[in-house]
């Protein structure tokens, strides 16, 4: 304990104290390298926060290099700021080459700036969703064809990009499905990594649609590295099936002025005003206790 105490006391009380003060201030370098390391820390994150705190960082270590040379005439603090300078110099460097590695076509610069900017997805993140997507936008020409009803195998997850896409089942019309939507969100969410389907819906391009497509196996892949991806899908599939059952909820009905709720299907909800109640001399119209109701219209599933 004497030693380790002895440690500490030489550490401490070894060197010389000041008792007297500079009154002259340093040069205008060392005031210039401080003022760019309190600028540099004030940079964000991102690629263009490295590059703002890597610079000012760098420039501030240089000029601290400079006035060591010059005016304290100190090697060993000039050795030790001139290797930050250019430890921060190759940083610089080397985010410089990852931003301009980072480029994008057109339409997945729009996609990016459209739907996964606002969430606050990095530039890093989005390129790895780019790569598992080969980095192609796909073309469906008009009245052709996406997915058929019954034919079709579940193998893919799509997102148009432009153009707009009809929903049918059994030839009936459910709805469309607009640019930033996905066209097979319900069919993704329905099965899983294991399980194989088919196309309940038939997906039909009304205009020249152009569509970002990702493979379900390499998908899954990409999840299983990067969770945080995984997440970032799941939340983007729920809210787009969301969209797509409010969708068909305003479109299905039933007769006599009921309209039919999707999200509520034990329930009718009466969209006519009510009809006073049938008077005792009218049988016909009187719903007797005990006798069997109308069913509700069985819903298809919107299937994208």
């Amino acid at each position: 304990m004497g030693e380790n105490a002895s440690f500490w006391e030489s550490l401490i009380y070894a060197h010389p104290t000041c008792t007297t003060w500079k009154q002259e201030a340093e040069g205008s370098i060392y005031h210039l390298a401080s003022i760019f390391f309190v600028v540099g820390f004030m940079g964000g994150s991102g690629f263009f926060g490295l590059l703002y705190v890597f610079s000012l960082l760098g420039l501030g270590f240089l000029c601290s290099s400079v006035w060591a040379w010059l005016d304290v005439c100190a090697a060993d603090i000039f050795s030790w700021n001139f290797v930050l300078f250019a430890i921060c110099f190759v940083q610089f460097v080397y985010v410089t080459y990852q931003v301009r590695s980072v480029a994008f076509d057109r339409e997945f610069q729009e996609l990016y700036s459209a739907l996964f900017q606002p969430l606050g997805i990095s530039l890093t993140v989005y390129r790895k969703i780019v790569l598992c997507c080969d980095a192609e936008v796909i073309t469906l020409e008009k009245e052709h064809c996406y997915a058929m009803q019954g034919k079709t195998p579940i193998d893919k997850l799509s997102l148009l990009v432009s153009g707009r896409i009809r929903v049918t089942v059994d030839g009936e019309f459910l709805h469309y499905i607009f640019p930033l939507q996905f066209l097979d969100s319900p069919e993704w969410d329905s099965l899983r990594p294991t399980e194989e389907g088919i196309f309940q819906v038939t997906l039909t391009a009304e205009t020249d649609c152009r569509y970002v497509a990702w493979r379900r196996k390499k998908l899954y892949l990409l999840f299983a590295k990067h969770r945080f991806i995984s997440r970032l899908f799941s939340i983007l599939i729920g809210s787009d099936i969301a969209e797509k059952l409010y969708a068909l909820n305003d479109r299905v009905h039933v007769g006599q002025g009921f309209r039919y709720d999707i999200r509520l299907p034990n329930f009718y909800h009466v969209a006519l005003p009510e009809t006073p109640p049938a008077q005792p001399s009218q049988p016909s119209h009187r719903l007797q206790r005990g006798s069997p109701r109308r069913k509700p219209p069985a819903v298809t599933n919107c299937g994208s």
